[in-house]
């Protein structure tokens, strides 16, 4: 007797929900419709080409030995692909028997897979341009001055810069995709984001790269669904080679774009092609992420860029100025390099600031100057005060060179400087006393403990020193 294909497929259901995750079976199995049961020859309904190659790619065991568990050796399962109504040019073609006339929409679905090799490019809906609009050509919006060339490096960055420049070398095929690059608010990862795309450019000038906001690409999607052309805008984004997408944590909580974006990722994916993120967090801290979205985040490298060292964010700003020809005073630069260490956009802003008020009351640029802009701009700004300038006021408060406090000498001038600036670290920083210790002439947490406590123990028993430290104090947080 003939079996009815709901029942069929009802049967099928109760096998496969008993060997995979809960909640692959809701995402993937639940939106079936069986729809047809012919000579064992069972045929669902899948509601999208994507769904149905994600079924063959990672489920195709399963439902091979289920449907032959209910319908025999000769059972067969064939599905039944709604395609979007906007590509009704396309002449679709079927997976298992001879090629339908009937044009495909969501009212009347046919059998086939679709092949977006095969697909017509003039008719994929381009979301950067004019809606209604329709062509292939696909602008990166990449920065040229974000280069590699104008990213200095050092050890706050090396493992994600070189990371990216393999990536460059080799887009899609290395160990790092995803590369996800992530750190705190101005430290450069737009920068190195763009650098890649543009090195991958310049080595193969055939590929299409996009780099694209997040909150732009949400948008794009909330107006796909306005406009009811979301096959379109998937279809747009899976044609990418390299897909930029700078500051994932936004698609945090938003379920509808992170579900889209998983689509789009699975096919970029698995085609070998390239996607580099950017995030504020790291992976394990993006909360309101969905986990098979999140665990995907973690497949290539996650590589983070630290605040820049004295030395490169010196170079940094010197870099800067040689490329505008512009010519500063060492003084100047180190002093800025100083007092603006956690976010290297705030410090270039500050040079601009300076270059503004020399040009426009024809001022010479000196220390003065610099000290006047610089002190304006930080106290406008939230800064978290570093080692690196407390050791720089306590050196000029006693007038010693800098290099005195990481030198072994133990004159008492130069052991009590060293010890005010891990005192002073310790109390100003977030840094361990480890970080501390390497900071301030290589010494361990057990050295930093022992110069607090001397410091604490003067204070309490001389004058003069209890107003070395008050000083330093205040200096410290002008």
């Amino acid at each position: 007797m003939r079996k009815k294909h709901a029942e069929v497929w009802e049967r099928c259901l109760k096998v496969i929900k008993d060997n995979i995750p809960f909640q692959s079976y809701k995402t993937w199995f639940e939106p079936i419709e069986p729809v047809n049961l012919e000579d064992d020859v069972l045929t669902i309904q899948v509601p999208s080409q994507f769904f149905y190659e994600w079924l063959e790619e990672h489920y195709i065991g399963l439902l091979k030995k289920t449907i032959k568990k209910e319908l025999g050796s000769s059972g067969r399962l064939e599905y039944s692909v709604i395609m979007d109504s906007a590509y009704s040019d396309a002449r679709p073609y079927s997976v298992n028997y001879p090629t339908t006339d009937k044009k495909a929409t969501k009212n009347n679905p046919v059998s086939m897979p679709i092949d977006l090799s095969k697909g017509n490019a003039r008719d994929i809906l381009n979301p950067f341009i004019i809606p209604g609009l329709k062509k292939i050509k696909v602008e990166s919006q990449l920065v040229e001055t974000y280069s590699f060339e104008n990213f200095i490096e050092g050890d706050c960055n090396r493992l994600a810069r070189s990371a990216g420049w393999a990536i460059a070398e080799n887009p899609g095929k290395t160990a790092f995709n995803p590369l996800l690059i992530y750190s705190a608010v101005g430290l450069g990862k737009t920068h190195l984001a763009h650098a890649i795309g543009l090195q991958v450019k310049n080595n193969f000038p055939d590929k299409t790269v996009l780099y694209v906001k997040t909150d732009q690409f949400i948008n794009q999607y909330i107006d796909s669904v306005r406009n009811n052309n979301q096959n379109d805008f998937i279809h747009f984004y899976q044609m990418i080679d390299v897909l930029i997408m700078d500051d994932i944590q936004f698609v945090a909580g938003k379920e509808k774009t992170q579900d889209v974006f998983f689509h789009i990722f699975n096919h970029l994916h698995q085609n070998n092609r390239q996607i580099i993120l950017t995030s504020d967090k790291p992976p394990v801290e993006l909360k309101g992420m969905e986990p098979r979205l999140l665990s995907r985040f973690k497949w290539g490298l996650a590589a983070d860029l630290q605040v820049p060292d004295l030395e490169t964010r010196i170079a940094i700003l010197q870099n800067k100025l040689y490329k505008d020809g512009i010519e500063m005073p060492y003084e100047v630069i180190e002093y800025l390099a100083y007092s603006i260490s956690t976010n290297i956009r705030e410090m270039e802003g500050a040079l601009i600031s300076i270059l503004a008020q020399s040009t426009l009351n024809k001022k010479a640029i000196t220390l003065e100057l610099a000290k006047q802009m610089i002190d304006k701009f930080v106290k406008n700004s939230t800064r978290e005060i570093s080692i690196d300038y407390i050791q720089k006021v306590v050196c000029d408060y006693f007038s010693l060179p800098l290099e005195a406090i990481n030198s072994k000498t133990r004159k008492r001038e130069i052991v009590q400087a060293r010890q005010l600036a891990m005192f002073f670290s310790k109390k100003h920083t977030k840094n361990s006393l480890a970080t501390i210790g390497l900071h301030c002439g290589n010494k361990d947490h057990a050295t930093v403990l022992h110069a607090c406590r001397t410091v604490n123990n003067l204070v309490e028993t001389d004058k003069r020193f209890r107003v070395y430290v008050e000083e330093i104090d205040k200096k410290l947080k002008l």
